[in-house]
């Protein structure tokens, strides 16, 4: 098994170098994974929804499925409901706002299902553009409304679904694909066939032991979502491998810095940067496991945004990089892609979500998994 493995990433890495061409900035494909088309979140913070989505639809593409698109906000009006519940439950001393984690997209799925976008697209009114700002405001003063009086009526989620009911649409309880009738849960079994216990959660911090889940301590895991932890050699090693094998993966990382230029495409950690353009074989900042808990744990890296990775691309020098689809719509130099370093990667990742196939076996015995 562990053989095969390192045939297989020598095989696609000479496949890319003997039939892929140089991209137009000087980078070579070594692998690309089909994908979705980019969307656009709008005035939301419900990347979350859109990346997990994305890579459920890469996997789907496999599985001929290549018209699929998955309705982020059918996931998204849902997790506002658990989100809900969580924060009546804690009597509102909890995050609430429209951010989640990937992980809740596929506990999602797992209880409510799925639909397609043509079967429910949040929008209504007309409306062509995703703006839940007034929408969680309505919702938490709501929520905090009902916290005024304990015992609180047994009725209160009622009056929040008519909320999110007004504002996104009611959801049909059955909807076609194909010719097909289904429900949100026979959809995600039959055409998904979306199995939760696929998925893998993993990060790289030292502040828990290696080799063993935590609950990551970021705003957004409202529900208490456990990562694996790695150390960080093999964190960036894990990533790599998944997209060399043909999985793509889930990218969970702090964006708000000066080295995320998604107008420019790349996001590099450079020593200096020029702004003469983009170099891809710039020296660049090597992260260090030290480095990247400090920078945690001072509160500098956060959990800003989800993407998605679905290509790797080599420099004219050896550098790799993830080609990554980000759900802002088609803006910046490759049109909704960005091309993102591993010194990048290492320095700023908050955590990754994958297909547990894209593991190695010597892999899943260090995580308890064989």
């Amino acid at each position: 098994m562990r053989k095969l493995n390192r045939i297989l990433f020598v095989f696609i890495l000479l496949l890319g170098f003997f039939t892929q061409s140089f991209s137009q900035d000087g980078l070579t494909p070594i692998v690309m994974i089909e994908h979705s088309p980019v969307k656009d979140q709008g005035m939301t913070g419900t990347c979350w929804s859109f990346a997990t989505l994305s890579l459920l639809e890469s996997e789907a593409i496999k599985n001929g499925y290549t018209d699929l698109n998955i309705s982020e906000m059918y996931i998204v009006r849902n997790i506002y409901i658990e989100k809900a519940r969580n924060y009546i439950l804690r009597q509102g001393k909890c995050n609430f706002a429209e951010g989640a984690m990937g992980h809740d997209v596929i506990f999602g799925i797992a209880k409510y299902g799925a639909m397609t976008e043509e079967a429910y697209s949040g929008l209504k009114s007309g409306k062509t553009y995703h703006n839940h700002s007034i929408l969680i405001v309505n919702l938490k003063n709501y929520l905090d409304k009902i916290l005024e009086n304990i015992p609180i009526s047994n009725n209160w989620e009622a009056g929040y679904i008519k909320i999110l009911d007004d504002f996104l649409g009611k959801p049909p309880e059955k909807f076609t694909y194909r010719g097909i009738e289904y429900t949100p849960k026979e959809f995600a079994e039959k055409v998904l066939n979306f199995n939760p216990d696929n998925y893998i959660n993993i990060t790289s911090f030292t502040h828990h032991p290696f080799y063993q889940p935590f609950i990551l301590e970021v705003p957004d895991n409202f529900s208490g979502g456990a990562y694996y932890n790695v150390p960080l050699d093999e964190f960036m090693e894990i990533a790599r491998n998944a997209v060399l094998s043909g999985y793509s993966v889930l990218w969970d990382a702090d964006v708000s810095n000066e080295n995320f230029k998604m107008d420019l495409g790349y996001a590099m950690q450079w020593k200096t940067f020029s702004n003469n353009g983009v170099d891809p074989d710039a020296d660049e900042i090597m992260c260090t496991q030290e480095q990247r808990q400090f920078l945690f744990e001072n509160l500098t890296t956060q959990d800003d945004h989800l993407m998605q990775f679905v290509g790797l691309e080599k420099s004219k020098s050896g550098k790799l990089f993830y080609y990554t689809k980000n759900s802002w719509g088609e803006i910046g130099k490759f049109k909704g892609y960005l091309k993102v370093s591993e010194a990048y990667f290492a320095m700023n990742t908050i955590a990754i979500i994958l297909n547990k196939n894209a593991l190695t076996y010597d892999m899943k015995v260090k995580l308890g998994l064989k």
